[in-house]
């Protein structure tokens, strides 16, 4: 019998790297079709076999300018309230919080609403819990861009100035929660700024309240106006408006001034 010719021996594929074609279709998984068809590699010179190839990282393409920013975002940036902004002012409390919504427009602060949350006379934590809820809601249908909060004071009652910045904590938690910014004013500086005297009763507060958001009338009850006081307080600092203590009049100062955050 003649000698049995031995068996071709399968010649070896080389190992190739995929390509970044292959990886970037490799990550994105399955095509919109519904099936995965495998890339067969590409053919390589057999003499390529014996030089090594370096991979060469791929360099991404310089990063163009991107547009430039809208004068609204432009004025937030420098801390100025742009037009069409709506500031949210928060009076805390853990059985009232009083509240007021403004809008900057072409003519001025306008009204959009305000009022008092109430807790009522139950646990601590369960009014607390409440004035979460409503305050969530408040932000999500008023969507401001800055709150305005009462800044915690030197109160001659203790127990007072405790329930006072237990208060002042779930307003802060639930700015903070949804991305608000936060500006904080004591009552003194915000009398200052609104009426002229840091002394003044609260209803010389609501007749400026009313007066520079031309209403016939004052918001009651004077939870809500303090609020909106604190809300044009931070419109006022943040625009470089002070009132004059001559007739409650507006007049600009240097440059923006704003609330401690």
């Amino acid at each position: 019998m003649p000698p049995e010719s031995p068996l071709p021996r399968p010649s070896r594929r080389p190992l190739v790297a995929p390509s970044l074609e292959e990886r970037a279709a490799a990550f994105a998984g399955p095509s919109s079709k519904g099936a995965f068809s495998p890339r067969k590699a590409p053919a390589v010179d057999p003499a390529a076999k014996s030089r090594s190839v370096a991979i060469q990282p791929t360099l991404a393409p310089a990063a163009r300018p991107g547009p430039r920013a809208a004068p609204a975002q432009q004025q937030a940036s420098r801390g100025i309230t742009p037009q069409g902004s709506v500031i949210l002012g928060i009076d805390p409390g853990t059985r009232v919080v009083g509240w007021g919504a403004i809008e900057l427009t072409a003519r001025g602060p306008r009204l959009l609403a305000a009022g008092v949350l109430r807790a009522g006379e139950g646990e601590l934590a369960g009014r607390l819990g409440l004035i979460r809820c409503e305050l969530d809601r408040l932000i999500a249908t008023w969507r401001p861009m800055a709150m305005a909060v009462e800044e915690a004071f030197a109160h001659k009652n203790i127990q007072s100035a405790l329930r006072i910045g237990e208060g002042r904590g779930v307003v802060l938690s639930c700015a903070a929660a949804a991305g608000v910014s936060v500006h904080q004013y004591s009552p003194a500086s915000a009398k200052k700024a609104l009426v002229g005297n840091g002394a003044a009763h609260k209803s010389q507060v609501a007749a400026m309240v009313a007066r520079r958001l031309e209403l016939a009338k004052a918001p009651e009850p004077l939870d809500a106006t303090d609020a909106l006081a604190l809300a044009l307080t931070h419109l006022d600092r943040s625009q470089g408006l002070q009132v004059s203590s001559a007739g409650g009049r507006v007049r600009r100062t240097k440059g923006p001034r704003r609330g401690r955050a």
